[in-house]
């Protein structure tokens, strides 16, 4: 008897943390008020991130995307229960770039500009752009023809912004970047030109069942 008192005690209070946590999470409408939550929430069992329309084609990232925002979808399995708020909605202006990267932080200037210019000549050659960037880029985009995928302004640095975002620089047309402050001289392709794509900033939080 007094077992199972004690266990109709239970029993309410933990219906009541189940809605406060709900309550908490249906009353987030911002960034700010998400990190505010994580931080007053066990932070190691939450995170704030985005998914991008372009790049995330998993179902979980379909079912978010069809959320209006402040739309929560809940994923409950025997052990855990998982929320994922919809904090906010957007669409950010990307554009695709085949890049060729020279590094002058391991060489002189003139080496690199004197390197630039004869693998653009190879290139007005005849010569791939994308082969080129394989055998030729000290970035990381060099082992898939120099493709940097979609890319936003702020991915880049502030110098490769200002010039390969310009609208100047038409379709499939190379152009030079210099970043000088961070070594970097670039050969740059625009392929794509500048595409509204739809982003979500999701807030994940988890919970143990008991």
């Amino acid at each position: 008897m007094k077992y199972l008192f004690t266990l109709f005690l239970f029993i309410p209070l933990f219906s009541f943390s189940q809605d406060t946590l709900e309550q908490q999470l249906d009353s987030i409408s911002s960034s700010e008020e998400a990190t505010t939550f994580l931080k007053e929430n066990k932070p190691k069992q939450g995170k704030i991130f985005t998914f991008n329309k372009a790049k995330h084609k998993t179902r979980l990232a379909n079912d978010l995307f069809n959320l209006a925002k402040g739309g929560k979808k809940v994923i409950k399995t025997d052990f855990k229960k998982t929320y994922y708020k919809v904090i906010d909605k957007s669409e950010v202006m990307y554009s695709k770039f085949d890049i060729i990267v020279f590094d002058a932080s391991k060489t002189s200037l003139e080496d690199v500009i004197v390197k630039r210019n004869k693998v653009l000549a190879l290139h007005n050659e005849g010569y791939r752009f994308k082969d080129l960037a394989k055998h030729n880029s000290s970035g990381p985009t060099a082992k898939m023809g120099g493709d940097t995928g979609w890319i936003k302004t702020g991915d880049m640095s502030t110098a490769f912004d200002e010039v390969a975002f310009n609208e100047k620089h038409p379709l499939n047309e190379v152009f030079t970047v210099d970043d000088i402050e961070n070594n970097k001289y670039y050969l740059v392709v625009k392929t794509e030109v500048k595409t509204p794509i739809e982003e979500i900033t999701v807030l994940k939080f988890s919970e143990d069942l008991d």
